[in-house]
């Protein structure tokens, strides 16, 4: 008979850890381990910065920028290959997004579920949600006016935020 099926107290610390093990596998992609430019890699600097900007004008985020080119064009590292960071890239580029992606997606998730819940007055579980997405908005709004990525007197307000 095992330890924990004896002992109430191990029983339930075990039933407990139990849900948080990682036995299903992790389907996240991981950063290159090398930060070197790879042998197989057959893009210079000034054609991977031609790319950014190219899929920064068709309207991906830097974010969606860096998977196309991992996926599509084999770049492990925009970094890298090129020197300097897709947000640097876009900046020298002039096509520097008004505001940082997180922020963007955090104010869409907002505007998405204030719509959701103009509809549905009595949702208090996403009620709930709305409060946590503003108090995340307004965090992560005071950690980019400490990073000079937003205006100082920047702040939120519901109203007159819209998607776009």
């Amino acid at each position: 008979m095992l330890e924990y099926q004896r002992n109430p107290i191990l029983h339930l610390t075990h039933c407990f850890g139990e849900a948080r093990l990682t036995r299903r596998g992790k389907s996240h992609s991981r950063r290159p381990v090398s930060r070197r430019v790879p042998s197989w890699c057959k893009y210079g600097s000034e054609e991977v910065e031609a790319f950014v900007v190219k899929l920064s004008k068709e309207g991906q985020t830097p974010s969606k920028i860096g998977m196309t080119l991992r996926d599509q064009y084999g770049i492990p590292l925009v970094k890298s290959v090129s020197g300097k960071s897709i947000k640097k890239i876009l900046a020298e580029a002039g096509l520097k997004p008004g505001l940082p992606e997180d922020l963007n997606n955090l104010l869409a998730k907002a505007v998405n579920l204030r719509r959701h819940l103009a509809r549905n007055r009595a949702d208090a579980v996403d009620r709930r949600s709305m409060e946590l997405i503003v108090s995340r908005i307004r965090r992560t709004g005071r950690y980019h006016k400490g990073h000079s990525s937003i205006p100082e007197n920047w702040e939120y307000k519901p109203e007159a935020v819209q998607l776009s």
